[in-house]
């Protein structure tokens, strides 16, 4: 048994030109869905908006495989948002109150994330820590 172990992780690959049609073809309404004003601030002031987009999308569906919901009634778009650390510049998610609350339901008690991106694409990796026991089974030789 470990205690206070990994409850989940999740990793997710966006091809930046399938976000920049997204946001070309849908504008504000697809933005507004998926993205929170505070994404949307940093995004829109970098140079390629869309690969910075496609870097969240991917951390929020690594986050929604993780917890083994995807993105639903159970874990919304906006119900997470991916901002930098304003000491150290580092990527993190900030959670709604809701979403806050399930997570400790399940005992989740840390997200940690990760993120990178290119011209033509963007990754996005989660893992969940938590206080409840998980099963551990030994490797078969």
């Amino acid at each position: 048994m470990i205690t206070g172990g990994i409850q989940g992780i999740g990793v997710d690959l966006v091809e930046t030109h399938r976000m920049r049609d997204c946001i070309e073809r849908w504008g504000a309404r697809f933005v507004d869905r998926v993205f929170t004003r505070a994404e949307q601030a940093y995004c829109q002031i970098q140079a390629a908006p869309w690969v910075h987009y496609a870097a969240r999308f991917a951390v929020k569906e690594a986050i929604a495989k993780a917890c083994g919901t995807g993105i639903g009634g159970a874990l919304g778009w906006l119900d997470m948002s991916v901002e930098r650390d304003t000491v150290s510049g580092a990527p993190q998610v900030v959670f709604s109150a809701a979403m806050q609350r399930r997570l400790a339901q399940k005992g989740i008690q840390q997200v940690w994330i990760s993120l990178s991106h290119t011209t033509h694409y963007a990754v996005g990796q989660a893992v969940l820590g938590g206080g409840h026991s998980v099963d551990q089974k030994e490797p078969a030789t």
